[in-house]
């Protein structure tokens, strides 16, 4: 018990103890805009302490990169207005907060996307499931576009340009959503890319995009306050890979190159 209320070092930061408070989507931030609200503006504030690291709920890096029932963005003047707030009264009891990056791929719903198109994945393979739409009903879920490699390359922007709004918002870093069945997690997986360019068709390749987006990340923040999400057991989300053991071991090696400040593994 003591250690868990002892100093801890995470990449730039110096937590004060060791109570991380950990992702939590709350689905409060209403359309249109998907902006922080007051409600999440007391949640956070409420649960922030001197020296203790917040990890925001997922928030969306752009528009299509949505799939879920009023959880916010990071990629709007308001919604970079809206995450100041949050980060001014976290910052207000001295704690310290890392905005998760996200984007749900697959596990979105046309009802989301701006063109009204199917959502996006590594391959057009769909979840053998039901998604939540906008009214919060449910919905089984459709087949996937699948990027081509030029779109993937508007992608790394679209994570760029989240990084450097949430820089604007005022955050003292950022987690890289790479798990539980979301985007980053389906480029990871055999079940789920089948791709055969050079984001799919070996390991490396599989892994690719997600040592990009840390990258470009890293461009951005330096690569001590910059962490990521991964769930190499998980199942969530229709999730499957032929070999974990040897995919997540691959990918956590080439990360720990990038010396990130931290891996949040589920």
């Amino acid at each position: 018990m003591a250690k868990l209320f002892s100093p801890l070092k995470l990449g730039g930061h110096i937590l004060s103890h060791r109570v991380i408070m950990a992702p939590l989507t709350r689905m409060r931030a209403v359309a249109p805009a998907y902006a922080p609200t007051d409600l999440m503006v007391e949640y956070y504030g409420q649960r922030a302490s001197d020296g203790g690291l917040i990890i925001t709920e997922a928030t969306q890096i752009s528009e299509t990169a949505r799939g879920g029932p009023d959880t916010p963005g990071i990629y709007t003047a308001e919604q970079v207005k809206g995450w100041q707030r949050v980060t001014q009264a976290i910052h207000g009891k001295g704690g310290i907060t890392f905005m998760q990056l996200w984007h749900m791929g697959r596990i979105s719903h046309s009802s989301y996307q701006p063109d009204g198109g199917a959502p996006w994945a590594p391959s057009a393979i769909a979840p053998q499931l039901e998604v939540t739409l906008p009214d919060r009903t449910r919905a089984p879920a459709e087949t996937p576009r699948a990027f081509s490699t030029k779109e993937i390359g508007r992608l790394i922007e679209s994570y760029v340009a989240a990084g450097k709004n949430a820089v604007a918002a005022g955050f003292d870093g950022v987690e890289i959503h790479a798990a539980n069945g979301y985007l980053l997690d389906q480029f990871l997986r055999s079940g789920t890319n089948t791709r055969e360019d050079g984001y799919g068709n070996s390991l490396a390749a599989r892994a690719r995009l997600t040592l990009e987006v840390a990258n470009a990340c890293i461009s951005i923040w330096g690569s001590d306050r910059v962490g990521i999400r991964l769930s190499p057991g998980g199942v969530f989300n229709d999730m499957s890979d032929a070999n974990p053991t040897e995919t997540f071991g691959y990918v956590l090696r080439e990360l720990s190159k990038l010396e990130l400040a931290y891996a949040h593994v589920t």
